[in-house]
C-alpha cells in the first residue's frame, strides 16, 4: 500500500512511518524540519520517500503532489497529520501572527494536500483520505480556541468532503485519542505523561486505519484505546 503523510517528522506522524514501514508499506511524508527529513531519508531509503514542505504553502505542496504523483500511483491512504497549537491564552490575547500561523497549518494545510492529491485519487476510483482531528474538534476547553476551532472545521471540512467523493472512496475525520506528545505538553505538562507515547499509539492506530474503507466514509472515527 502507498501512503502518504503529512508532519511525519516527529510524533504521531513519525511513529506512524514506521509501523507503516516496518508492515511492508510504501511511505511518503513531508515536514518542515530539513534534519529531520534527512534522517529519514537516511533510514529508510526508497521506494519511501520524504520532502521538506511547509503544507500551509500551496505552491510548495504543489511541487510536492506533482513530483509524487508524476512516475507513479495516487496514495491509497492520504493522512493529513500536520498540525500546530496555539500558545495557551485566552482567545482575546492572540494575536494575528499566531491565529494565522495556526490557520495556515491545521486548515489551509489539509486543503492544500487534498486540492493537489485528491484529484488523481477520485480519477482512480479509491484511496482513503483521513484527517487528523482531535477531542477538541468534538468539545471545547479555555485557552485553546484557537485549536478548537481548527480541529472542529477539520471535522466539517472532512464530513463535507465524504459527501463528494464518488462511491468506493472514504473521507474520515479521526480522533487520534490521548497521547503524550510535545503538543500535549505544551497544555498539560508533566500530566501528559500519564498516557501512552506516539510509538504505542501508533501500534494500534496502524492496523485500525489500514483496515479503513468505504464503509467507513464520513464516519467521524476514533482510534481505539
Amino acid at each position: 500500500m502507498k501512503i502518504v503523510i503529512t508532519g511525519v517528522t516527529r510524533g504521531l506522524g513519525r511513529a506512524l512511518a514506521g509501523e507503516f514501514i516496518a508492515a511492508g508499506h510504501t511511505v511518503i511524508g513531508c515536514g518542515r524540519t530539513g534534519a529531520a527529513i534527512f534522517d529519514l531519508r537516511m533510514t529508510h531509503p526508497a521506494p519511501h520517500d520524504f520532502t521538506c514542505v511547509d503544507v500551509g504553502l500551496d505552491a510548495k505542496v504543489a511541487l510536492w503532489a506533482a513530483k509524487v504523483l508524476e512516475h507513479d500511483q495516487p496514495p491509497d491512504l492520504l493522512i493529513n497529520n500536520a498540525a500546530v497549537i496555539n500558545r495557551l491564552a485566552p482567545l482575546w490575547e492572540q494575536d494575528d501572527r499566531e491565529f494565522t500561523r495556526l490557520v495556515d497549518a491545521n486548515i489551509r494545510g489539509v486543503q492544500n494536500v487534498i486540492r493537489h492529491f485528491v484529484p488523481a485519487m477520485v480519477a482512480r476510483g479509491r484511496g482513503v483520505i483521513v484527517n487528523l482531528s482531535s477531542g477538541w474538534g468534538r468539545s471545547v476547553a479555555p485557552e485553546v480556541a484557537s485549536y478548537c476551532m481548527s480541529k472542529w472545521a477539520i471535522e466539517g471540512l472532512t464530513r463535507a468532503l465524504a459527501a463528494e467523493l464518488p462511491a468506493g472512496m472514504a473521507a474520515v475525520p479521526l480522533n487520534p485519542g490521548v497521547i503524550d506528545t510535545e503538543l500535549l505538553r505544551s497544555c498539560w505538562g508533566e500530566g501528559a505523561g500519564d498516557y501512552p507515547g506516539p510509538e504505542d499509539w501508533a501500534r494500534r492506530a496502524a492496523p485500525f486505519l489500514l483496515a479503513l474503507g468505504p464503509k467507513d466514509n464520513g464516519r467521524p472515527l476514533t482510534v481505539p484505546a
